[in-house]
């Protein structure tokens, strides 16, 4: 079974804004899936579409074979949920708000006590488990909600920027725990980010949204080959002959473009027989960023303009 099924689904907005637009996507458990573009491409809305929040203009979704559309309280009895403003309850300390929710979720307090400080040694919250929640940072509300939702072991997880306001060191633990529980648990896990970076280093699958529409989805190597294919290499050496690659080095380096990774060795060994020396040579594939911004590329060519029309300018990046 599928752990998350998307055949087709659309949500339009009162106004007529089509903030997702027939999107169709299928999950297996234990994948960390990483659903990715800037604000406003419907990542979110895509997120409400699968809990239940909301229900879909046209199309439909199964979370482990549940309609959320129809039975939202079953959806969210086997799913975590974590959204980039963490919402508790101030006046409770972070052990007391754990212990709470524990008990909505049905856990026993001795059950519940014994997984909460296990969450909080994990997100290294056990010095503040007895603050109130009101002298957190941010930082540290982004992991206690993410313990919270860790607390009734969901078989999914959905988590919309997690690393939030979080220190380098923070995220990479959160990173690791996100890792461990699909690999060890196999739970799914649904991540919402427009941070490409750090999607590129804990996801194990892709989906490239743009204003509501699915551009591509894939594993990393599957995009690569399908939206970017190629190889830039970067060599320094000295001694390299004027014109040997058609381009003159620019100091001690040279680049270029080669269908894939096995056409290095003919470069190099091409070098040496024409007496160069080679210090280093390094394959520099595309990344998801380089993916992203020729897909965007690609759909805003496809766009009819008027004569006196142009494309403003993006300023900023994802």
């Amino acid at each position: 079974m599928n752990a998350i099924l998307i055949e087709k689904l659309s949500k339009t907005y009162p106004g007529g804004c089509r903030a997702v637009d027939s999107l169709s996507l299928s999950l297996e458990p234990g994948e960390v899936f990483g659903f990715l573009g800037p604000n406003g491409a419907g990542k979110t809305t895509t997120v409400k579409l699968l809990t239940g929040m909301l229900a879909p203009t046209s199309g439909s979704s199964r979370v482990f074979g549940i309609d959320p559309a129809k039975a939202p309280e079953q959806v969210h009895a086997l799913s975590g949920i974590v959204t980039e403003h963490a919402q508790m309850y101030d006046h409770l300390t972070g052990l007391e708000n754990l212990l709470f929710f524990g008990a909505v979720f049905g856990l026993s307090p001795a059950d519940c006590k014994k997984k909460s400080a296990s969450l909080l040694e994990r997100l290294e919250l056990s010095d503040a488990a007895d603050k109130k929640l009101s002298a957190y940072s941010t930082g540290m509300r982004q992991r206690l909600s993410l313990a919270r939702v860790l607390l009734h072991e969901p078989r999914v997880l959905f988590l919309d920027e997690p690393t939030s306001g979080l220190d380098p060191e923070s995220a990479q633990n959160v990173h690791s725990l996100i890792r461990s529980l699909a690999r060890e648990q196999g739970t799914t896990v649904f991540l919402c980010t427009h941070q490409l970076r750090y999607a590129q280093e804990v996801c194990t699958r892709y989906g490239l949204m743009e204003k509501g529409t699915l551009l591509a989805e894939g594993t990393l190597s599957e995009l690569r080959s399908r939206i970017c294919p190629g190889v830039t290499v970067k060599l320094r050496a000295s001694g390299v002959p004027a014109g040997l690659f058609g381009q003159a080095p620019k100091g001690d380096t040279l680049e270029l473009a080669v269908s894939g990774e096995q056409e290095i060795p003919g470069l190099v060994r091409r070098m040496v027989e024409a007496g160069a020396d080679v210090y280093h040579v390094s394959a520099q594939l595309p990344s998801l960023e380089d993916i992203y911004f020729q897909l965007t590329a690609k759909e805003t060519k496809k766009q009819p303009q008027g004569p006196l029309e142009t494309a403003p300018k993006q300023e900023g990046s994802l």
